[in-house]
């Protein structure tokens, strides 16, 4: 792919800007000052429009001096000093053995441009500081997303000891509201949204994963935003361990988003000549919404040289029905009875390997069990195959059982310190995968079982937080681990390039957009209980597309909750996801399994467009401002062919309302003009007494303009109910069919 470089001044103003194919850029514009101390985003956001008066950008952000305060540089570069007037938190933390250079002050001393071949741009920008002896290069690129990594490197020639480095990001003024994430094990991607008040918002993450509690992903908004109306920034830390979130507004008013690997003490001692390089920071906006907004962040990971081309297969995972249960006679009864349902690919969980009989034993030893499995897996998959399916199989390769061969022979591999008693959590502790021989024990043992096996998919999982993470030289050792965990599945993925894998971290507990450079999928959540997915799904789908998320239909009794609901609403919650079974299909009624056959029939025939289309909520109306920390009776959502011919939309009740009515489902984003045929493709739970709108008795025509302002009126529904709509454009043999 051909590139132009070209260097650029100190002082110049760079506007960058997606060309070519991509028109409708989600990493907004971006204008940039090439100052002397850095690069400074000065303006962030909506097209500018034609050549503007660059110089009328840069004048807007300097700010008149104020008594008492230090006259700043303009603006705030993307790696800020507190040296040089920066009242917020400062881009680099570090220091020498002595305490000097504990606070930086870089000068830019080159820049270059590049213009892509696919239309996206990069702006470098290198700097020093000659007298902390420190390099610095930051990297902005604007393509899918707006993509900022720095790279600091120790000139010097004594020890560094970095404590930070971040990237800061500003935004607009009116940016009045803050949507974040939080939750836990099994109710991960919850949302809160905030007023964004004068000093900061802080989320810290030390669970040495992505985490269910504080994703780094937040969204700032002007007030009000909604799905579909108002400004919206997005930003996202692509890194699978600690981090950190900031979102602080200045006493001047100014406002900026903060993200950065968090950290722990000690943790990144530079060498002379060594370097540290951020995660991306991933940037999303929109001036039409939170959903276009999210679109980015989707583009960024269906553009991987990686993302699966082929259909997502449907997916049966045994564990909910099985558990350590590894009969082989209920195994290929399970089988027969997933094929006649359609299932794609079967997934046989945990428990096949070791002495895995229960979660408090077997970990770490990566061998077919001759208990569990005495003929080896070989019936099992030869099953699965004979059947049109692919097998797929469970591992857990970055922990260890205390009661298991390997822990036995290896104990100096825990990433835990040695002269304390070790903490367990979920009875297992954590494999230090950054010593040498560790990896190579891990790496060559999933290796022999990949090669050994017709596996096609595995389901890799990480069941517990790091807590105290000690390497054996007795520092910090969560950064190395999550770097270890990288290389691991990139050296797996290079010596079987047709294996798929799955994340999984206790369900949803390791979603970001670094551990998805190397899996096709994430387990959104342990939790199957379809009410609660729906509003899981909803947080998860502001940062990964449908495709990329596994979405299951549990036990009628859901496991985790204890909730019980009908097996059309399961299947129409996960029909918009990387559709799954994960219940005991034996134990299923006739007339249940028939249900469930037929929600897959439906599933295949719509996955090019539920996994291509561009897919986003709808405000229901309910709420004069949309408050996603409030829990709606109901929620909707859909997906569009990019060039809105055909829509499918999901509208679900969770609970009881206070309204005796459903408020009209507005449709948005379609051709104001065009003419669409409105009709039911399945429902769920809705009551007998309900009656029929006039729409769903046969089908009904309506524009465009009509779907978006009035909307359809929505039958009565009970809790635990739900419906599938399908709008079609009309079309004759001359084009579209049009409003005159």
């Amino acid at each position: 792919m051909t590139q132009l470089v070209r260097l650029v001044q100190i002082g110049e103003i760079v506007r960058l800007r997606v060309s070519g194919s991509q028109a409708a850029p989600t990493g907004g514009e971006v204008v940039v000052v090439c100052d002397r101390n850095g690069p400074v985003i000065v303006h962030w956001g909506a097209s500018l429009g034609g050549e503007p008066m660059l110089g009328a950008v840069r004048a807007g952000a300097e700010l008149p001096a104020y008594p008492a305060s230090v006259t700043w540089p303009l603006g705030m570069p993307v790696v800020p000093s507190g040296a040089l007037g920066f009242d917020g938190r400062p881009g680099c933390e570090g220091s020498r053995p002595d305490g000097s250079a504990f606070a930086p002050q870089f000068t830019a001393t080159e820049y270059t441009l590049t213009e892509h071949g696919d239309g996206a741009q990069s702006l470098k920008a290198i700097c020093v500081d000659e007298i902390a002896e420190l390099g610095l290069e930051v990297t902005i690129t604007l393509n899918h997303t707006l993509e900022i990594e720095a790279e600091i490197t120790n000139r010097g020639s004594t020890p560094y000891r970095l404590d930070a480095l971040r990237v800061t990001v500003p935004v607009a003024d009116n940016a009045a509201e803050i949507l974040r994430f939080s939750g836990h094990w099994i109710r991960e991607f919850d949302t809160e949204r905030v007023e964004w008040a004068r000093g900061a918002v802080s989320i810290e993450n030390r669970r040495g994963r992505t985490s269910h509690e504080a994703p780094p992903v937040i969204f700032a908004g002007q007030r009000g935003f909604g799905e579909w109306q108002g400004s919206v920034w997005g930003l996202h830390l692509a890194w699978s361990g600690n981090h950190q979130v900031l979102a602080e507004r200045l006493p001047d008013g100014r406002r900026y988003l903060q993200m950065s690997e968090l950290l722990l003490p000690g943790e990144i001692s530079l060498d002379p000549g060594a370097t540290y390089q951020t995660p991306p920071v991933l940037g999303v906006f929109s001036d039409r919404g939170l959903t276009p907004a999210t679109w980015g962040f989707h583009r960024a990971l269906r553009s991987r040289a990686t993302h699966p081309t082929r259909p997502r297969p449907v997916t049966f995972n045994t564990w909910e029905a099985t558990y350590f249960d590894h009969d082989l006679t209920r195994l290929l009864a399970l089988v027969d009875a997933a094929a006649e349902v359609g299932v794609e690919r079967f997934v046989l969980d945990d428990g096949w390997f070791g002495g895995r009989r229960d979660d408090r034993r077997g970990l770490g030893d990566w061998w077919v069990s001759p208990e569990a499995h005495p003929h080896g897996l070989g019936p099992l998959i030869d099953a699965v195959r004979s059947r049109g399916m692919e097998f797929g199989i469970w591992v857990e390769p970055e922990m260890v059982n205390p009661d298991s061969d390997l822990y036995r022979a290896h104990p100096e591999w825990v990433l835990a310190d040695l002269r304390r008693e070790p903490i367990l959590s979920r009875n297992q502790l954590v494999l230090n995968l950054a010593d040498p021989d560790c990896f190579a024990h891990i790496l060559a043992a999933l290796d022999v079982l990949l090669r050994d096996h017709e596996i096609a998919f595995v389901k890799w999982d990480m069941n517990r937080p790091l807590v105290d993470p000690v390497a054996q030289s007795g520092g910090a050792g969560a950064h190395a681990q999550t770097r270890a965990v990288y290389r691991l599945l990139d050296e797996l993925r290079a010596r079987h390039p047709s294996v798929e894998f799955e994340s999984c971290s206790s369900g949803g507990g390791r979603i970001d957009h670094g551990i998805l450079q190397r899996t096709e999928r994430v387990w959104t959540s342990d939790c199957n209980d379809p009410v609660e997915r729906q509003r899981i799904q909803r947080g998860a789908s502001m940062l990964i597309p449908p495709e990329m998320m596994g979405a299951h239909v549990g036990p009628a009794t859901a496991h985790t909750t204890g909730r019980t609901h009908r097996v059309g609403f399961a299947g129409i919650t996960a029909l918009f996801g990387h559709f799954g079974i994960e219940a005991d299909l034996l134990a299923m009624s006739e007339s249940q399994r028939r249900e469930l056959a037929e929600l897959i029939t439906l599933h295949r025939r719509l996955r090019p467009l539920l996994h291509q289309g561009e897919a986003g909520f709808i405000d229901t109306g309910f709420l004069d401002t949309v408050r996603f920390d409030m829990e709606e009776p109901w929620i909707a959502h859909g997906v569009y062919t990019a060039d809105r011919s055909e829509a499918v939309i999901s509208c679900a009740q969770l609970e009881t309302s206070p309204l005796t009515a459903v408020p009209p489902l507005l449709c948005p984003d379609l051709i104001p003009e065009q003419c669409y045929r409105v009709s039911t493709l399945t429902s769920a739970g809705l009551p007998r007494w309900r009656g029929q709108a006039a729409w769903e008795r046969g089908g009904d025509v309506m524009t465009g303009a009509q779907l978006a302002v009035s909307g359809l009126r929505l039958p009565l529904m009970h809790p635990g109910s739900a419906l599938v709509i399908h709008l079609e454009a009309l079309s004759h043999g001359d084009g579209p069919v049009v409003v005159p």
